[in-house]
Formats: C-alpha cells, sequence, structure tokens
C-alpha cells in the first residue's frame, strides 16, 4: 500500500531514501553542479523534521568494479551542507549494518555508491567476450540469484522507503523496484518523485488545450516512440534539431549534408499522416542556418530548410522558423520542450534553442503550463536564467523520455503496486 510522506509518520523510524545524487565531478572530485543534490534536500529534510532518520543511496557513474573516482565519498561535504546535519558515511552499502542500527532521530547516513554491486543493476560483469550462450545465461542467472540478498540486505536497514530518484526510475534495478517489496504497506514518493510524476501528468492526462510538444534533438530513433505517442494527444507538434531532417527529406526537400536517418522516413511519413489525419499541426523547420562544416566557426548562410544545397548542413533553425515556432508556443496553455533545435554545444548555433527557452518563459508568464527536459532543454533555459520562469524543469533524461512514450516507469509502478 503507497503512503504518503506529508501524512507518514516517521517518529522514531529510519527511512531508507533512494535518490539520484549522480552528480558531475572534476578532476579534483570537486561537485560542479549540484542542482540533483540540491532538489532532493525537501524530502530528506522531512523525513528528519518529523522525528526519523535517513539512509540515504544513490548511484554515481557507471563503474564495472569497486572504483574510488565514483565514490560518493566525494559529496559528503555537500550533502551534509545542503541537509543542514552531519551527514555519516559508510564505505560499503552491504556492510552498513551498525551504523544504520545506531543511527538516532534527526541523524543521516550516506552508503557507498550502489553500482559498485553488480547485483545492483542485476547485470553479470567481467564475462569473457568470447562468452557462450550458456555462460551468459549462467551468469545472468547467479546475479539474480544473488540480488535478492543484495536487496534484502538494504532494506534491512530500514522501516520505511522513499522513491526520490526520477532520473533511475525507467530503471528495473534492486534500489528503485525490488527494494520496494520488503516495505509493502511502508513505501512512497519522495517530492521529488511526486512532482516529476504530477508534471508528465499535467502535460499527456490533465493538459488544457491547445496542448504543444517541441521535441529536437539529433536523431529520430532516439524519440520515435515519444514522437509516436504525443502525435495522438497534442493539437501542435514541433520537430526541430537534426531530426528535422528526416521529416523534412521525407516530405521531398532538399537537406544536403544535414543529418537524417534514411531507414526512418517510412516512420516519419507515417507520423506526418496520422498528424494529418487527427488534425494536428506538425511544424518543421523553414528556414535553416547552414554551415560548409560541422564546427563552431564554419562559414555560415540562411536558407530555406526544403532547399539545402549539397555540401551544407543544417545547424540551426532560422529566425523564420523561430517566428512560427514563437507563434504557436505562444498560443498554447500547455507546452513540452524535450531536445535543442540546433546544435546547441556550439554557441554560434545555440540560438534558436535559446530562442525556446525565452518563448517558454514568456508563455509561461502569460498563464501557461510549461515542463521541460533533457539535457540541453534543461541547459539552455538555466543558461538563460530561465529556469524558475516555467512551470517545471524534470531531472530525468531518459526516465522522461520513456514516461512521454507513455511507459509506466518500474521505480513508478513498484511504489504504486
Amino acid at each position: 500500500m503507497q503512503q504518503f510522506i506529508d501524512s507518514y509518520d516517521f517518529t522514531g523510524k529510519k527511512a531508507i531514501v533512494r535518490v539520484d545524487f549522480n552528480v558531475p565531478l572534476n578532476e579534483n572530485f570537486e561537485i560542479t553542479d549540484d542542482t540533483r543534490i540540491r532538489r532532493a534536500m525537501p524530502t530528506l529534510k522531512k523525513v528528519l523534521e518529523k522525528g526519523g532518520a535517513v539512509i540515504i543511496m544513490s548511484h554515481l557513474g557507471r563503474p564495472k568494479k569497486v572504483d574510488p573516482k565514483f565514490s560518493l565519498k566525494h559529496i559528503v561535504g555537500r550533502v551534509s551542507e545542503c541537509l543542514g546535519v552531519p551527514v555519516q558515511f559508510a564505505d560499503d552499502c552491504q556492510k552498513a549494518d551498525a551504523q544504520a542500527a545506531a543511527l538516532k532521530p534527526g541523524e543521516a547516513l550516506l552508503l557507498e555508491n550502489l553500482r559498485y554491486y553488480a547485483e545492483e543493476e542485476g547485470k553479470p560483469r567481467g564475462l569473457a567476450e568470447d562468452a557462450s550462450d550458456e555462460e551468459k545465461k549462467a551468469a545472468k542467472a547467479a546475479v539474480k540469484a544473488s540480488q535478492k540478498e543484495f536487496v534484502k540486505k538494504l532494506a534491512s536497514y530500514a522501516d520505511c522507503y522513499i522513491n526520490d530518484a526520477f532520473g533511475t526510475a525507467h530503471r528495473a534495478h534492486g534500489s528503485t523496484a525490488l527494494i520496494a517489496d520488503y516495505f509493502p504497506n511502508d513505501k512512497m514518493f519522495g517530492y521529488l518523485m511526486e512532482g516529476e510524476i504530477k508534471a508528465v501528468d499535467n502535460v499527456l492526462k490533465n493538459g488544457q488545450h491547445p496542448i504543444t510538444a517541441i521535441i529536437g534533438g539529433s536523431k529520430v530513433s532516439s524519440k520515435l516512440a515519444v514522437l509516436e505517442n504525443l502525435v495522438q494527444k497534442v493539437d501542435n507538434l514541433i520537430i526541430g534539431g537534426g531530426m528535422g531532417y528526416t521529416f523534412i527529406k521525407a516530405e521531398g526537400g532538399q537537406i544536403g549534408n544535414s543529418l537524417h536517418e534514411d531507414e526512418l522516413i517510412p516512420q516519419a511519413q507515417e507520423i506526418m499522416r496520422i498528424a494529418k489525419e487527427r488534425g494536428v499541426k506538425l511544424s518543421l523547420s523553414v528556414e535553416t542556418r547552414v554551415a560548409n562544416d560541422f564546427n563552431n566557426e564554419a562559414e555560415t548562410k540562411l536558407v530555406p530548410s526544403h532547399e539545402i544545397p549539397e555540401g551544407w548542413e543544417g545547424m540551426d533553425a532560422g529566425p523564420k522558423s523561430l517566428a512560427n515556432w514563437r507563434e504557436i508556443i505562444l498560443s498554447s496553455k500547455t507546452v513540452l520542450w524535450n531536445g535543442p533545435v540546433g546544435v546547441f554545444e556550439m554557441p554560434n548555433f545555440a540560438k534558436g534553442t535559446l530562442q525556446i527557452a525565452e518563448d517558454l518563459a514568456e508563455a509561461t508568464k502569460n498563464g501557461a503550463y510549461t515542463l521541460v527536459g533533457g539535457g540541453d532543454s534543461v541547459a539552455a533555459v538555466t543558461q538563460m536564467g530561465y529556469a524558475d520562469k516555467v512551470s517545471y524543469v524534470s531531472t530525468g533524461g531518459g526516465a522522461m523520455l520513456e514516461a512521454i512514450e507513455g511507459k509506466e516507469l518500474p521505480g513508478v509502478a513498484a511504489i504504486r503496486g
């Protein structure tokens, strides 16, 4: 039975909380962006304020073995600073029995990187490249069998379980999906997870019309399922970035050397057909800033998106495209944005993406509900100083994509189930 953090009685209880502290570190192991740590604080502080203790668990990076550079000890100081209490550290997430048992109300313990153990992901490691199918099958079975003990040990530290790691909610890992089974009546979402789920629902289930989705990025293949789901739900579908050129070519346009996926032209044509059938306005770039080389200092010019000359490639949305999209955005009541509309990592081709961020801030000010997710989209609203001027900024890239594909995320199903 799902509980709720606001009504749960944490007095004298230990809560094991799955957070996403997978933060970027520089070569000196200093945190370069602590957003994920700060976003988890309301949940952790709530437990402490209500008389409980917290056992915090997370992964960092993708280590395939114990590797000091991926140790969560590097972030203990910052977590303590944000939480307002000294955070203890357990240097092995599977050997923290004594430390967990000794925790008093108001205290916090951070466990070492969950992914030091293959059991967290449930996938075998160290298999020889020429391993037979039988060997692979046996290795997988062995990890799955030991995964139960891994999860059981984590669960033994606490009285209740909170999942506040939306960034990993799409993974059926030990700490995100399996551990909830040990707390059938004492499992709940943290504030961040609640916010993320509500934000997606505010677009896909409860969105006020007109609803607009802006989907960008480099490849159609990475977001095909997203487009197929959204075209059934929105009033306007803006497709930009590299993936837009596959659609432009599917319409018979000339795209020069622009990034595209010929094998996905039939799927692009089908999405356009469904959009037309359902009365969805599908808006592609009509004007493109092209370059004669894929670098920031390349020669550029503006051309119609359907008439890109050979030797040139689309790098950013042009002013006419942005004007069209701005009009759509400002006439919408609900807007979802995932993915850049140009080569955002190059300053000379970031203008379009930054303009979308500005338009979303204006739409929000005018009363629209705006949800932003995906690395470059989040970076754009942050860079423009608009992170607090849109309705919601998602912390989960892959998780948000799967949510807007219409999938039920394992980490969400484990709490609701």
